[in-house]
């Protein structure tokens, strides 16, 4: 159902008044349409087939994280904003890519690999929706994934079978969601508490790893083998805090918690959500307020202002705010925190599209790249428009926006 009529606006008054700090927001902000629905709408225009999107070239299909997540958020747009073809174009995705005998064009549990479960996500809905029993099916397979997932010694998931004994921030995100909505949806008694324990295990775990304790960060990723060639032999740590491996983490948190709620086999979850943004105003830029592809060196000459880890960070502020992990005080800061990014990384184009700006297209550690981790590393990958990884928490924190301006209830 729509929810931006007159009366709705009227009614909520009072906050908007709360999204109108001055310097006045960005004009984006005000228009009829709401952004995210415009940012959807952009995606669309210019990926016609949703197989395409994160560039993959047209006639093939990917099993892919990064178009999970945007399909994902744009699902949730459709049923908030009431375009019922929203979802109907994440669904086509999902009908070609999942077949009949609930096989998954590209997926291969025995790679272990945590971003496979990722975009599996959109398949509890799905299988609600349509009752089809290979969607059931296919989140049956995942979790079995999850469940032989190779482990460290303190039970942390290895972020892929190539990758032995590495946990990385990012893995957090690609498993844990899933993780935690699966078990509230399917499983009772002693196994969901089994899976809870586990799923908060995976947080603690990482965070005791890969914490910074001079910086207050978390860096990217640790080894526990200390075998790899861009870890320190001492701690296993890379190098760097890499702003969207934290970006993940602080969405991780608020997306596994939604499931999960609060309680004290939770809270150590929340602790950490609340360490990170008591240190992340630290690292921000004091122009923009906003946060730098190598997180730990602000302002350091060849370091840019990242807008896929830096819109991460603002959407998982307001979500956790609303949902009552973050202080309610941090509220009007994370509302004038996304008006700021978008007056910063939201472009207007002269064909009526929206795009997002300055993305780092991928970053990762090792592989056959022998990708190291250094700050000259990180600086050096490509920049683009409109990644899947930003473009999906730019729909929600725009959502939420609306959502803290009394335009959006759902």
């Amino acid at each position: 159902m729509k929810r931006f009529s007159l009366p709705a606006l009227l009614c909520a008054a009072a906050s908007l008044a709360a999204c109108t700090s001055q310097p006045a927001r960005p004009a984006l902000l005000d228009g009829p349409t709401p952004l995210a629905v415009r940012v959807v709408e952009s995606e669309m225009a210019r990926n016609p087939s949703p197989a395409n999107l994160d560039g993959i070239p047209v006639g093939k299909i990917k099993w892919n994280y990064t178009t999970g997540l945007e399909l994902l958020a744009m699902m949730d747009a459709g049923d908030a904003y009431g375009r019922a073809d929203f979802r109907d174009y994440a669904q086509r995705y999902y009908d070609s890519i999942v077949q009949a005998d609930a096989s998954v064009l590209t997926y291969r549990r025995e790679k272990y690999n945590l971003d496979h479960v990722c975009p599996g996500r959109a398949l509890f809905r799905l299988a609600e929706s349509t009752g089809e029993a290979r969607y059931r099916q296919v989140l049956d397979t995942l979790y079995t994934q999850l469940q032989g997932q190779p482990r460290n010694p303190d039970g942390g998931f290895w972020h892929k079978a190539v990758y032995p004994h590495q946990m990385w921030l990012d893995g957090l995100y690609m498993a844990e969601p899933f993780y935690a909505e699966y078990a509230v949806k399917y499983l009772e008694g002693a196994d969901r508490e089994r899976a809870v324990a586990d799923i908060v295990n995976q947080f603690v775990v990482v965070a005791k790893h890969t914490y910074d304790p001079q910086t207050g960060l978390y860096r990217h990723a640790y080894d526990d083998s200390r075998e790899m060639f861009w870890c320190d032999s001492l701690t296993g740590q890379s190098a760097h805090a890499w702003g969207r491996a934290m970006g993940w983490y602080a969405m991780a948190i608020v997306e596994t918690l939604q499931y999960l709620g609060v309680d004290a086999a939770t809270q150590p979850m929340v602790d950490i959500l609340n360490r990170i943004y008591e240190v992340l105003p630290r690292y921000a830029d004091p122009g923009t307020g906003m946060w730098y592809q190598v997180l730990d060196q602000p302002g350091r000459e060849g370091n840019y202002l990242e807008s896929t880890g830096s819109i991460m960070f603002v959407y998982a502020m307001l979500k956790g705010v609303r949902l009552g992990y973050l202080p309610a005080e941090l509220g009007p800061g994370a509302q004038r925190a996304f008006e700021r990014f978008v007056e910063r990384f939201v472009r207007e184009n002269p064909d009526g599209t929206v795009s997002l700006t300055d993305c780092c297209a991928v970053a990762g550690l090792g592989g056959k790249e022998r990708r190291s981790g250094t700050f000259d590393y990180y600086i050096s990958e490509k920049v683009i428009d409109n990644d899947c990884k930003g473009i999906g928490p730019l729909i929600w924190a725009a959502m939420e926006y609306d959502r803290a301006c009394g335009r959006l209830d759902k």
